[in-house]
């Protein structure tokens, strides 16, 4: 996973913290990487960062650029299954929280 390239702000983050559970690894990391694939292809996707440590914990960030698209994202068929599927298996539980970015900087070694 790198840092995701995204325009300049304003723009939305829609971060995700989760504790997994011990349930269906493979199952659980074809998902994810499916719903990546396919919010990809979403109108307004601008981009996504993960990580997740050795005891569990993680946070999935997407960026769009607007409300609308995240809305429309939450609808998504797939999208709806995927979380029934954590809900029932993957989660202990999580935070969704959707935040306007309104200012951002960075900092990369030559």
């Amino acid at each position: 996973m790198t840092i995701a390239k995204l325009p300049s702000p304003p723009y939305y983050a829609v971060i995700f913290a989760n504790q997994r559970t011990a349930i269906d690894d493979e199952g659980y990391g074809a998902m994810a990487a499916r719903m990546e694939e396919l919010a990809a292809k979403m109108p307004g996707y601008l981009g996504f960062e993960s990580a997740r440590g050795e005891d569990g914990f993680g946070i999935a960030i997407s960026y769009w650029e607007s409300e609308q698209a995240i809305a429309n994202w939450k609808k998504v068929g797939e999208h709806l299954e995927a979380q029934r599927r954590g809900r029932a298996d993957w989660y202990e539980g999580y935070d969704v929280r959707v935040a306007k970015v309104e200012r951002s900087y960075a900092m990369k070694r030559d």
